[in-house]
């Protein structure tokens, strides 16, 4: 996020468009009674970002409503000519800030109001300190001004863009905030860390899944992944709803946090999962052009995201929570000061905030620990599965679907020994798509036949030219090329050496459709 263009290739570029279907059937029943017992416990916040430096001023401190009392001020970055001292957007230094912006002062009139404010290090536009301060113990100081000016105890590293593909500035990173957090903590001053990274309805980037690990494997203890449900491009499909876009970004950074965790040896439940998932949306016009978060997207999100126990969520930016004037004449094109919609009044605070009634600050108590799963995988029946149930010794083809532990999957390839829930960090690790639970009452689908004669039934004895088709218990096959004794049923677990191959469901529709026409 910045306060100019925030739309980068990283996240316009990401990989395939998961179905908005997949999205929403993969989680039901249990995950949301667990969720709702995670939000009894532990209280999710909503904190809107606001941009200290943007043009004209934006009076953060002049409370509109509850929902907009706690604020995450942004961001903090490194000065041009001096790596490692910490700035407000590069413009203010922090002494600058308060001198020429009244800073300080603004952000204890909040407090007096009983608002609070966390501190966002990082954005687009400019370098994030890790990026350009080379020594670790000079990038924990600079943190830990930061930190202490305005005593937070909860701090948010937005890293994208250049910041987010230096992988040796993560390293950096991690190590400073990790002796940052635990010199804190050993103070009785705890601090909550969140990343907040670029997402798309395919999940984190590879890069970005990169950056947790590094958090990870340094020892913070995160508080979450703040995702950036906004400027999808050619990530969302062209008819798919921002609210829809967003649920799948979600549910699948929710799926890689898993992972995540489990291969840094802290398994984690998952409401656990639910709590450390933020989102961010940008609310009214985006950078990309056809993509507009409206207010009905805000409040269907609202709702799921408290359905689903998310920890935390935020919106880019309170700067921009109001309408345009009629002085602004080409709404498509991004404001820092509106939301390019008529909002008609109503607040997208107030809307995205609803229900979430915890704060930004941090308790002593939030401390992860490991949650070894006791979960039993069902075990599946093939006579209440509606497709075969996986079997490691099978082959498939591209478009087969089969049953695992009560889901349903089709292969994106040709595959055989793949779990169908191997946890992968990336949709193109593995062969198979999740399309969804297998539904109450469901029975196994009958495999589509042709009546007798259509074609000559299949015989041992005789010798099949390459094309030639035959019927196999009904079943028909095209042979690939020149056989004969090799029956058509070794294919299901050969389909590569077996000279025969089933035909499609759509080529055998086709056929009965021509028959009955």
């Amino acid at each position: 996020m910045s306060t100019t263009r925030r739309l980068s290739p990283i996240r316009v570029g990401l990989a395939v468009v998961l179905t908005a279907a997949v999205a929403v059937a993969g989680y039901a029943g249990f995950d949301r009674w667990q969720s709702a017992q995670a939000a009894e416990t532990e209280k999710s916040w909503f904190a809107a970002y606001t941009d200290v430096t943007v043009t004209p001023t934006f009076a953060f401190e002049d409370v509109k409503s509850a929902k907009g009392r706690d604020v995450m001020l942004s961001f903090v970055v490194a000065d041009h000519d001096a790596a490692c001292t910490p700035t407000w957007g590069s413009y203010y230094s922090l002494q600058g800030a308060s001198d020429q912006l009244d800073l300080d002062r603004r952000i204890a009139r909040l407090q007096q109001q009983k608002g609070a404010v966390g501190v966002s290090f990082g954005g687009l536009t400019n370098d994030e300190l890790a990026t350009t301060c080379t020594d670790t113990s000079d990038l924990v100081s600079a943190y830990a001004k930061v930190v202490d000016r305005y005593d937070v105890s909860t701090v948010d590293y937005d890293v994208e863009g250049d910041d987010l593909t230096n992988h040796a500035a993560g390293q950096r990173r991690a190590a400073a905030v990790k002796e940052l957090q635990d010199e804190r903590r050993a103070a009785g001053h705890p601090l909550a860390v969140w990343l907040t990274l670029p997402a798309a309805p395919s999940g984190l980037t590879s890069d970005g899944t990169t950056a947790v690990a590094q958090f990870l494997k340094a020892g913070v203890d995160l508080a979450g992944v703040n995702a950036m449900t906004m400027d999808y491009g050619d990530g969302k499909g062209a008819s798919q709803s921002m609210y829809s876009a967003s649920v799948q970004t979600l549910q699948e950074v929710h799926r890689q946090l898993g992972v995540l965790y489990q291969r840094a040896g802290t398994p984690l439940s998952d409401a656990t999962l639910w709590h450390k998932t933020g989102a961010t949306p940008m609310i009214g016009q985006n950078d990309v052009q056809d993509e507009v978060f409206t207010l009905a997207d805000a409040k269907e999100l609202n709702t799921w995201a408290r359905d689903r126990g998310l920890g935390r969520m935020s919106m880019w930016s309170l700067n921009r929570d109001t309408t345009c004037g009629t002085n602004y004449v080409n709404l498509s094109t991004v404001s820092d000061s509106c939301s390019g919609v008529d909002q008609g009044g109503v607040l997208y605070a107030d809307v995205l905030g609803k229900g979430f009634t915890g704060g930004v600050l941090a308790a002593a108590s939030d401390v992860t620990t490991a949650e070894p799963s006791a979960t039993v995988q069902p075990t599946d029946d093939p006579k209440t599965s509606p497709y075969p149930v996986w079997s490691t010794d099978a082959s498939y083809l591209e478009g087969t679907k089969i049953v695992w532990h009560h889901n349903v999957y089709e292969a994106k390839w040709w595959t055989s020994g793949d779990l169908p829930d191997d946890p992968v960090l990336s949709a193109y690790e593995t062969p198979w798509q999740l399309v969804g639970p297998v539904l109450k009452g469901e029975k196994p689908v009958a495999q589509l036949t042709l009546p007798a004669g259509t074609y000559e039934e299949w015989s041992g004895t005789k010798q099949y030219d390459t094309g030639t088709r035959v019927l196999f218990d009904g079943v028909p096959y095209r042979a690939k090329w020149w056989n004969t004794g090799d029956s058509p049923e070794a294919s299901t677990s050969d389909p590569d050496g077996s000279p025969w191959v089933r035909l499609k469901d759509a080529e055998i529709k086709q056929i009965l459709q021509d028959a009955a026409g």
